[in-house]
């Protein structure tokens, strides 16, 4: 899985610095978007958004590994969450530099404007392994199956929501929000199959 999500971002890359394949069809979606935008779809997009920014996510996940290392009495939880979200943000700065993709046209954008890179969406990336590493989290708890369920399609559905804000609010192509979720499930298979080597190795 880790291998193909590789091949996925470097073929989403490739089209992204050439302008073409999907990269294609990024006008053609922002334009769909703004299209569509109202003063009620506009306020929650940006809720959503804000959530996703460095400052709160970096707070959030301090906040949450505090807890489960309160809650839980182990270091594992909190070490899980730390690195991934470590490496998100590694990432994210690593990938927008390499690829060098320029925003849409700050004329799009509503509210502050970012000057950084675009592809791929940090906002989406990080808030990605945020969400689907808490849900996981859950998933191996002692909470009830339902519980665990209901975390895992909340997980899918703040992972979305928050990709689509981006290109909502004009400070991402589409292609940058896919890739952003390329990398952050790529990535996230990687923290999987690492903690698997090492439970069999403790085993």
């Amino acid at each position: 899985m880790t291998v193909l999500g590789t091949i996925a971002f470097a073929v989403q890359a490739d089209a992204a610095i050439e302008g073409d394949g999907l990269a294609a069809f990024d006008p053609g979606l922002t334009e769909n978007f703004i299209d569509h935008r109202t003063a009620v779809l506009s306020k929650v997009a940006q809720t959503i958004t804000f959530f996703g920014s460095v400052p709160v996510l970096t707070a959030l996940t301090v906040l949450v590994c505090a807890l489960l290392r309160i809650l839980t009495r182990r270091w594992r939880p909190t070490v899980i969450l730390a690195v991934g979200m470590a490496g998100a943000a590694g990432l994210t700065y690593g990938l927008k530099v390499l690829i060098g993709r320029h925003r849409p046209d700050s004329s799009f954008v509503i509210g502050t404007i970012d000057t950084g890179f675009s592809f791929p969406s940090g906002h989406t990336l990080s808030s990605t392994v945020f969400f689907v590493l808490l849900a996981a989290l859950l998933w191996y708890s002692d909470f009830s199956r339902r519980i665990k369920i209901a975390g895992a399609i909340v997980a899918v559905v703040l992972s979305i929501a928050m990709g689509l804000s981006r290109v909502y609010l004009g400070y991402h192509w589409a292609t940058d929000v896919l890739a952003g979720w390329t990398v952050a499930l790529t990535w996230l298979c990687l923290i999987a199959t690492a903690v698997h080597v090492i439970d069999n190795r403790q085993a």
